[in-house]
């Protein structure tokens, strides 16, 4: 009698097969916890959509539990991986929302340091209207004079601003 090797390709064991569905039933919470627009825009399936849209409405706590594992099974019959990426986005951990930030962030610095960069900016993005941003420039540049708190507002609308900007430029 010969022995037959053992395969290499053995099925995951039972508590992986269960650490696996916890890890979509948590993603599912994650991607339910994103707003409907955002929602929106990712590809699920018409019953996955509808479970998203109901978990909110669920306040006690064992109906809850039921309808989060009631994702995390209707979970299993997509594709993780986009949806993990999109999840990454919107929560700005993606290496290019990253690079962005601090592309904006150092923008903002020069512009706020000097207006050559704001010609530079202008002749990168010909169609750019100059005058708001020169008025957020001034009104920046006002509250680092006048030693303003750790955030001040303007200089956080420039940075939104110039993120709009880029973001545009980038699709």
């Amino acid at each position: 009698m010969s022995s037959t090797p053992l395969e290499t390709d053995e099925a995951p064991s039972k508590s992986q097969r269960k650490r696996e569905m916890q890890a979509l039933q948590d993603l599912g919470v994650e991607l339910a916890a994103l707003p409907a627009s955002r929602l929106a825009t990712l590809d699920l399936p018409e019953p996955l959509r509808d479970a998203f849209a109901d978990l909110p409405r669920i306040t006690r706590h064992e109906a809850r539990r039921r309808h989060v594992q009631l994702i995390g099974k209707l979970m299993r019959s997509v594709d993780a991986e986009p949806l993990r990426r999109a999840l990454d986005e919107a929560n700005g951990n993606s290496r290019a929302e990253v690079a962005l930030m601090h592309r904006c962030e150092r923008l903002r610095e020069q512009l706020l340091a000097d207006d050559a960069a704001l010609t530079a900016l202008l002749d990168e993005h010909p169609g750019l209207d100059a005058q708001p941003l020169r008025v957020l420039i001034r009104s920046a540049r006002r509250e680092q004079a006048a030693g303003a708190p750790p955030r001040p507002r303007h200089a956080r609308e420039l940075y939104r601003t110039l993120r709009d900007l880029l973001q545009a430029n980038a699709q």
